[in-house]
């Protein structure tokens, strides 16, 4: 019986400290995908000189576990990710690290010492804001109007397992349409709500083409999104600090 191979050399130091990482997502960095980021991260980790943690085995990677990414175009202003450390490291001092070594548009808000359990269960609704040029207040206000007096709207969306169908509806929980202007004076019609973390994901472009199917709201341009909190759901459907628990 042939032996079974071991890696070479000694095994990996041990993680000593786990620190939970917020992030941003920003400008033209909101069309990075997950990969993109990841990428990224490794890169900074090495340039900051982080002391991170491997895993053991023939192709060692860095001990960072990611949570629940925000989809491809959308910014993000609470973006969660948790490194595992060799070295107890002052979170500020680590934070600061981080930050200078990532580019511009993407930056590190807060690190703590992550707490017992998955980070992942902590991270149950979001507030998406969603801003329209081109579309008259009064338009958008009545569409929203008519999707939220539904009480289920099915849309269907490709994923990994094939076709899926799904609600919408019942997924957002808070809902608020509103005027603004944009710095460079546009009249923008400003759209925030609160989604629920569903299986299958309820992502913002499946409730816009939820309430597309529906009103036949005819959007001349993609809305910028941005992810404004995730974390727990709290009474009164608002959104807590994940790392408050």
């Amino acid at each position: 019986m042939a032996r079974q191979r071991v890696p070479e050399g000694p095994p990996p130091a041990p993680a000593v400290q786990k620190v939970s990482v917020r992030y941003a997502k920003r400008g033209r960095l909101r069309f990075s995908s997950t990969r993109d980021f990841q990428r990224a991260l490794e890169r900074a980790v090495r340039r900051a000189g982080v002391p991170m943690a491997f895993s053991a085995g023939f192709h060692p990677h860095p001990r960072i576990s990611y949570a629940n990414a925000a989809p491809t175009g959308t910014a993000s202003e609470s973006e969660y990710f948790q490194l595992q450390l060799t070295q107890v490291c002052d979170v500020e001092k680590l934070r600061e690290a981080l930050d200078e070594s990532l580019p511009t548009d993407l930056a590190v808000l807060r690190v703590v010492e992550a707490a017992p359990g998955a980070l992942a269960d902590l991270l149950q609704a979001s507030v998406w804001q969603l801003d329209f040029e081109g579309i008259p207040l009064e338009t958008l206000t009545e569409a929203v109007d008519a999707f939220m007096t539904r009480t289920e709207l099915l849309v269907t969306r490709m994923t990994k397992s094939g076709v899926r169908e799904f609600d919408v509806r019942q997924a957002v929980l808070t809902s608020d349409v509103v005027g603004v202007r944009s710095d460079a004076g546009a009249e923008i019609a400003r759209w925030t709500m609160t989604i629920q973390h569903t299986t299958p994901a309820v992502r913002p472009n499946d409730v816009l083409k939820g309430i597309g199917e529906l009103t036949e709201l005819v959007v001349p341009r993609p809305p910028l999104m941005t992810r404004l909190a995730q974390g727990t759901l709290e009474p009164g459907n608002t959104v807590g600090d994940p790392f408050e628990q």
